[in-house]
């Protein structure tokens, strides 16, 4: 790559880290607050922290696999554990499957008995789905371990050889077992997310039709309609990022492998933003947390420029320094 090239490479990809580990760290943060202070967690919080700590181990991984690849380092420790990328990511895709299966299970209006039956239940279910996620993904993992490692370290050979080889021509099975992996949560989360949208058109269109209708409530499903559209885009191009990715024999100089590099950081890291955009306690707590730190900028603006010897003391202390006359 070019130096302007790898200059830009390398500022997206710190950029989408820090975004990401911001957002999903605020996520766990407040959940954890939650549950200290109740004794309890939610079974929507508790999906979402499950969900921001496998992203998080993800986007660091991510990183420090993509400054190996920057710095065009070929054998390092991200080659070796490739493998478990792969696991922490078919995780996070299975967490972000089970929330769309939550939203669409609690708002979604379908008179179905099964659909009715899992409505009821799904509250109760999370902490199973999750665990199941688990079990099921250490299990295939491991059953496969051995056929399932070749892809990965192939993969990243490849970026180093003048001669790749397409992944998918090594062995069918063991490709068809890897791609499983990812298409299944895939086809359950597509599913949810279409039977949420299309209830929530058809509600939003009774409304419209119906005399009297409030306005603001045809907004929030339309703001309701956007934000699962997101998880539905984001969702769908990580996972055609990472099937390209697995079967193309990419070189590391290649412009196609750079681009997928990047949008594979994007869906961990703006999929959180959407999700605390459309959580009203998350987005209230992220409000104040850029409000706090406003006011701790502004505070200690405020003392320094009152007397530069105070700018060493700390935020929470300005306000005793600040009914002190300059000297």
């Amino acid at each position: 790559m070019m130096e302007g090239q790898m200059f830009f490479f390398l500022l997206v990809v710190v950029a989408q880290f820090f975004t990401g580990i911001l957002a999903n760290g605020l996520i766990i943060v407040v959940n954890a607050i939650d549950l200290i202070m109740w004794k309890k967690m939610a079974p929507l919080d508790l999906l979402l922290s499950c969900l921001a700590t496998s992203r998080i181990i993800l986007q660091l991984f991510l990183l420090f696999g993509q400054l190996s690849l920057f710095c065009l380092v070929k054998h390092t420790l991200f080659a070796d554990n490739i493998t478990f990328v792969f696991i922490t990511n078919e995780l996070s895709l299975w967490f972000a499957t089970w929330l769309g299966v939550y939203y669409c299970a609690k708002i979604a209006t379908i008179p179905h008995p099964l659909f009715l039956w899992l409505k009821m239940r799904i509250s109760r279910l999370v902490p199973w789905l999750i665990l199941g996620s688990v079990l099921y993904v250490t299990s295939t993992t491991f059953i496969h371990s051995r056929e399932t490692s070749i892809i990965p370290k192939l993969i990243f050979a490849n970026l180093f050889s003048k001669n790749a080889t397409r992944v998918g021509t090594v062995n069918a099975t063991l490709f068809s077992v890897f791609v499983l992996g990812l298409t299944l949560p895939l086809l359950i989360f597509t599913v949810a997310v279409l039977l949420l949208i299309f209830s929530l058109l058809n509600h939003s269109w009774q409304m419209r039709t119906m005399v009297g209708t409030r306005e603001p409530r045809r907004h929030a499903h339309i703001s309701a309609m956007l934000s699962i559209l997101s998880f539905l885009i984001l969702y769908l191009s990580h996972y055609m990022v990472a099937i390209l990715i697995s079967t193309q024999g990419f070189h590391l100089e290649n412009r196609t492998f750079v681009f997928c590099l990047l949008v594979i950081g994007v869906y961990p890291s703006l999929h959180s933003i959407v999700l605390i955009l459309g959580n009203p306690k998350l987005k209230r707590n992220a409000k104040m947390l850029i409000g706090h730190c406003k006011w701790c900028h502004c505070a200690r603006a405020w003392v320094t420029s009152r007397n530069p010897r105070l700018s060493d003391l700390p935020v929470p202390g300005t306000h005793h320094s600040a009914n002190k006359k300059p000297v």
